[in-house]
């Protein structure tokens, strides 16, 4: 594992969608350092078939030395973000991060997905991922060493990533356009936006498997740490140096010297699971 440094003592980070998973574990490993988290999700009780809540989060991150302040917000709505804004500014004084977690997904074809649904993960992913970053943007630019980091995959534009499940493609390739984009916009400002994914499946909550397949597709995965780990380290570095960046968090770990995997899967020796948009998507032994 990344041995923290310190480095956030005293930052602000604000997360989307950080009641769970990779984001309340990133969230944790900031904390680690001192670090004020801000957890902006909707999930304010608990959820019948999913761990966590803002609260619930706010007391682990607290627990291992951060200063929290849950916001109850849905990405989609404007005043609640900018409520949530305002009081981070308020408690904290500023904002040096901001991690774009939150998302929606239904691997559904063009016929299956209902325009509810289709809406939902454009509005959460995109929309909301916009959103989040303008109203952050004017507070990170104040900041000696401001981050975006949105949790999305590579711009791969190959038609086999489009063709079975088009409208989630589009929602989630809209987070790494943000990237492309807004890295562009406010590069000569020094805020940095990059874009983080994992290579292979993370086991969280939201991986979706079932009672069934829990346990045999479970012990092809890696956990929430290698994501962790990595966004810890991108969020590291200088923001005017290192921006624009698509990056796989085993690349980021093996550009920070890390030479052994094995403590990061669910089951060491196993074979893993690339996750979607990667190439050569399936198991592998490789890594």
């Amino acid at each position: 594992m990344v041995q923290n440094t310190g480095h956030f003592k005293g930052k602000t980070a604000v997360l989307s969608g950080g009641s769970r998973g990779i984001g309340l574990a990133i969230a944790l490993k900031l904390a680690k350092d001192g670090a004020n988290i801000v957890i902006c999700a909707k999930t304010a009780e608990t959820h019948p078939k999913l761990p966590g809540t803002i609260y619930s989060a706010a007391k682990e991150i607290e627990a291992v030395g951060g200063q929290c302040l849950p916001c109850v917000v849905d990405v989609r709505d404007e005043q609640a973000v900018e409520k949530a804004i305002d009081a981070t500014v308020k408690r904290f004084g500023g904002i040096d991060v901001l991690i774009n977690n939150a998302s929606a997904i239904s691997l559904t074809g063009t016929l299956e997905t209902s325009m509810k649904k289709y809406d939902l993960m454009n509005n959460i992913n995109t929309r909301g991922t916009f959103l989040m970053s303008q109203k952050c943007l004017p507070h990170l630019l104040e900041s000696e060493n401001p981050h975006i980091l949105n949790i999305s995959p590579p711009l791969n534009m190959k038609p086999k990533w489009f063709g079975p499940h088009v409208a989630y493609t589009m929602a989630k390739y809209g987070m790494s356009m943000c990237v492309l984009g807004m890295h562009e916009e406010f590069k000569d400002q020094g805020v940095a936006v990059n874009a983080l994914w994992p290579r292979t499946i993370i086991l969280t909550a939201a991986t979706g498997l079932s009672a069934v397949n829990k346990d045999e597709v479970g012990k092809m995965t890696r956990s929430v740490e290698i994501m962790a780990d990595a966004a810890y380290m991108m969020l590291s570095k200088n923001s005017r140096k290192y921006t624009g960046q698509f990056a796989m968090d085993d690349e980021v770990l093996k550009e920070a010297g890390v030479t052994d995997f094995s403590k990061y899967s669910v089951k060491p020796g196993n074979e893993l699971l690339l996750d979607i948009f990667v190439d050569d998507y399936g198991p592998t032994s490789k890594l």
